[in-house]
């Protein structure tokens, strides 16, 4: 009888082995407890964040992936959003956590916060949804809570513009859909063969990121007003052509990792979304403690409420996918595709069975 409980009670997930090293590997399962849900796993899918843990900041024995989409299958007694066993949702999970080696998602059985998830509209299916977790919770504290734009709830009433560098990722598109909702004018950059990617999704002015001058027209064309810019990209010349397309003004800008902005006279952020679990958190074993913020946990539930409702309005969809082959088994080749800049206007999925 033990023998049979031990084997239930195992699950396949991709585990970090060493620095550079992700592979399957026999897991216990976990309990939902706390605010915790319990899935079983439909679809992954893969972040750069997922190979860079992997790759720079190992830690063994921790299960790696963000992403995730599935059925419910046990409730923690602190979960505060309407879920019951049997619902098809997706989320975000904290992968290839230091402090807690059981929350990734790249497994048959995933717990995540159920803050942190909502229910997938019948539109959509669960490689799709499983695309949508961490770039959700990233526009949510970036757009609205770092830039303080308004929400889709209260659109504005004379419109202003915005920038998004780097439109065509995951990221990038479901920011330009938000700040459309929100009634704002959307400026964006990619490369010409996404321009029509990201007009679809709503963008009103595309520039091509290796202009040169690709800062300087974009200040031009929106005559020198763009004083809230969101850079998904977060790199030194990303940053650079920002600051050239900013008003003379000022403004804000924000990014998804730090990056030194050349400018001294905007209010300059960078947003980590491992803040909306509200715990303290490390990145990696050699990282510095991150103190828990549980203000953004509590942002990031009423966002999820909110995003729930227009998925299921079919006034957001999620970045285009690709789904790769081999189901979980495939993941650790995943990464390195990734990792090797092979995947481009798509984000990359496995079906886990």
């Amino acid at each position: 009888m033990s023998v049979i409980q031990e084997v239930v009670s195992m699950q396949k997930g991709v585990v970090i082995q060493g620095l550079g090293v992700a592979a399957i590997q026999e897991i216990a399962i976990p309990k939902a407890t706390g605010q915790f849900l319990k899935i079983r796993t439909c679809a992954v899918a893969l972040n750069p964040s997922d190979w860079k843990h992997v790759y720079w900041r190992a830690d063994k024995g921790a299960l790696v992936g963000l992403d995730y989409a599935g059925y419910v299958e046990e409730i923690g007694p602190l979960v505060r959003r309407p879920f019951k066993v049997g619902d098809r949702i997706a989320g975000f999970t904290h992968g290839s956590n230091t402090m807690n080696h059981l929350t990734g998602a790249f497994a048959e059985h995933v717990i995540g916060k159920g803050d942190l998830a909502l229910h997938i509209p019948p539109s959509l299916d669960f490689e799709q949804a499983a695309s949508l977790g961490v770039g959700l919770v990233t526009i949510g504290l970036c757009l609205y809570k770092s830039l303080k734009l308004p929400l889709p709830t209260s659109p504005v009433d004379r419109s202003f513009p915005v920038l998004v560098y780097g439109g065509s990722t995951s990221t990038g598109t479901l920011a330009i859909q938000f700040l459309k909702q929100s009634g704002l004018i959307v400026y964006t950059t990619c490369s010409p063969h996404n321009f029509a990617l990201v007009k679809s999704y709503g963008a009103d002015f595309v520039f091509d990121y290796r202009d040169r001058d690709v800062g300087k027209k974009i200040r031009r064309a929106s005559h020198e007003t763009i004083k809230h810019i969101l850079d998904t990209i977060s790199e030194t010349a990303s940053a650079r052509i920002c600051a050239d397309a900013m008003s003379p003004e000022g403004g804000r800008y924000t990014s998804i990792l730090e990056v030194v902005f050349p400018r001294d006279d905007c209010i300059t952020d960078f947003v980590m979304a491992y803040t909306a679990f509200g715990e303290d958190y490390k990145m990696g074993p050699n990282g510095a403690l991150e103190k828990a913020q549980p203000a953004d946990q509590d942002f990031t539930r009423k966002f999820f409420d909110m995003a729930e409702q227009l998925l299921a309005d079919g006034k957001i969809r999620p970045h285009d996918i690709e789904v790769g082959k081999g189901g979980l088994a495939g993941v650790p080749e995943g990464l390195e595709r990734l990792r090797g800049g092979k995947i481009s206007g798509a984000k990359l999925v496995y079906q886990v069975d």
